[in-house]
């Protein structure tokens, strides 16, 4: 599903989301050092280089490849992602006409019983600069990926964007959406791990980069086992999510 072909129901989501609907969320401070508008204020005149983090879907990826819940050495670093967006503003922004500023959203969902213990790292990314889209997890359906995909949209009115930068290994949500602009013209790029990512990895017209990648994210070389790049005595595969998701998942998920 393209971007302008958008279901009704996610142009509401991008009204309750940007405060044109019932709900409003506050400003916060931008990745570039100055106040931004909440993010339902008229930003027109602004062109933006816009981050969405999916934070569920990496959540499992990074989980795939540790074969657990990552420690301290192993979460990434938003503050080393946040100078990286920076410095590829700058680049974007040479011989703009308009006023070319970074943008950067982490998308969650709060699982019930969990908020105490989610509060501290959504308080830590609120202070680096980054904008923070929490919603319970009431159901399998309680993703945020309509929530993003109306964000993109919102951003790419008025003034529109100068790049996108979506993190994420969700190729059914995003591939068709993030192709559409980048035929449009706009620089986009797929960020996430090489292993769970092909659909990026191989576009012809989407760039692709490792989080690993990225100076700084990560504090210490993740432990990446590949099936293209296998030690000889074998390895270990974790599972993507217990076994007992099977009692709670829908009966098209099973495996041929």
């Amino acid at each position: 599903m393209s971007v302008s072909e958008m279901a009704p129901e996610v142009a509401e989501v991008a009204g309750v989301m940007h405060g044109t609907g019932s709900t409003e969320l506050s400003g916060t401070a931008g990745l570039g050092g100055n106040p931004t508008v909440a993010l339902g204020g008229n930003t027109t005149d602004v062109r933006r280089v816009l981050l969405v983090w999916d934070a569920p879907n990496l959540d499992m990826g990074l989980g795939a490849i540790l074969g657990g819940r990552p420690t301290a050495a192993y979460r990434p670093r938003f503050d080393a992602l946040g100078r990286w967006l920076l410095a590829r503003t700058a680049e974007l922004s040479v011989g703009s006409t308009t006023r070319v500023e970074p943008e950067a959203t982490v998308f969650t969902n709060i699982a019930p019983g969990t908020a105490d213990v989610v509060r501290p790292w959504v308080e830590a990314l609120r202070n680096v600069g980054y904008a923070v889209f929490a919603k319970p997890k009431i159901d399998e359906d309680s993703d945020v990926d309509s929530d993003m995909l109306a964000h993109i949209e919102l951003r790419r009115r008025g003034a529109g964007l100068a790049g996108i930068m979506v993190a994420s290994a969700d190729g059914q949500a995003f591939r068709a959406p993030l192709e559409e602009i980048a035929a449009s013209g706009v620089p986009v790029q797929v960020l996430g791990f090489r292993e769970h990512a092909s659909w990026a990895v191989t576009s012809d017209i989407l760039e692709f980069i490792d989080l690993e990648d990225i100076p700084g994210v990560f504090r210490e070389p993740l432990p990446r086992v590949s099936l293209d790049s296998l030690p000889d005595e074998g390895a270990w595969l974790q599972p993507f999510r217990p076994l007992s998701a099977l009692l709670t998942s829908r009966p098209a998920q099973g495996v041929a």
